[in-house]
């Protein structure tokens, strides 16, 4: 679907700019933005390598298995349904704790095992369970203490203060896993959604 409004956005630009007779500034601004993009990329590598080393330094160091430790309890009432010692809550808390370190690429591959074990205890393959929900807004959502790749876009647009995001991000990522949760809970609760549930 997203391939389908992007070619939209491409074909209704090009089409207007060719109806207003801006067609050279439509060719410039393509090859203005690619050499931009180009230059971006190039310029978050050292950074993203700084971080992400700092980031897997840390986990090493058993940083992430602390969290993980300060995460069990809360993760054990926001998923009631999923055994405290089954392998998709160990999963979820691995991965929401890399997520919280910014470890994007450790977290992806962890979200997905999550949806695995998730998966396992599911009795409709075809629906989502609440805890799969839940996981998922947090997931979306994710928390991040250090959100390295941000910090590396502003470094290479020149940022003086390339850290002073984190304070807003940190609020901004909370403000939107409450919401996310809470509105999942409260989605759970509703007869309309449990009918269906249950009819599933």
């Amino acid at each position: 679907m997203i391939n389908w409004i992007w070619l939209g956005l491409i074909v209704f630009g090009v089409v207007i700019a060719a109806a207003t007779g801006r067609m050279d500034v439509l060719t410039k601004a393509v090859f203005d933005a690619a050499k931009t993009a180009v230059e971006l990329c190039i310029g978050l590598i050292g950074i993203m390598a700084l971080w992400l080393g700092m980031m897997r330094i840390a986990e090493q160091a058993g940083l992430t298995a602390i969290l993980g430790r300060i995460l069990r309890p809360i993760m054990v009432r926001l998923f009631p349904d999923v055994p405290a010692d089954h392998p998709a809550m160990g999963s979820m808390i691995s991965n929401i704790a890399a997520n919280m370190l910014g470890l994007g690429n450790s977290a992806t591959a962890l979200g997905l095992k999550a949806m695995q074990d998730l998966q396992s205890l599911n009795p409709d393959k075809e629906t989502a369970t609440d805890a799969m929900v839940i996981f998922m807004a947090i997931n979306t959502t994710a928390i991040t203490i250090i959100p390295a790749t941000v910090i590396a876009l502003r470094v290479s647009a020149g940022s003086t203060n390339p850290t002073s995001i984190i304070g807003t991000t940190l609020i901004a990522c909370s403000t939107a896993t409450v919401v996310a949760v809470t509105s999942a809970k409260l989605l759970q609760r509703h007869r309309a959604y449990r009918r269906e549930q249950s009819h599933e």
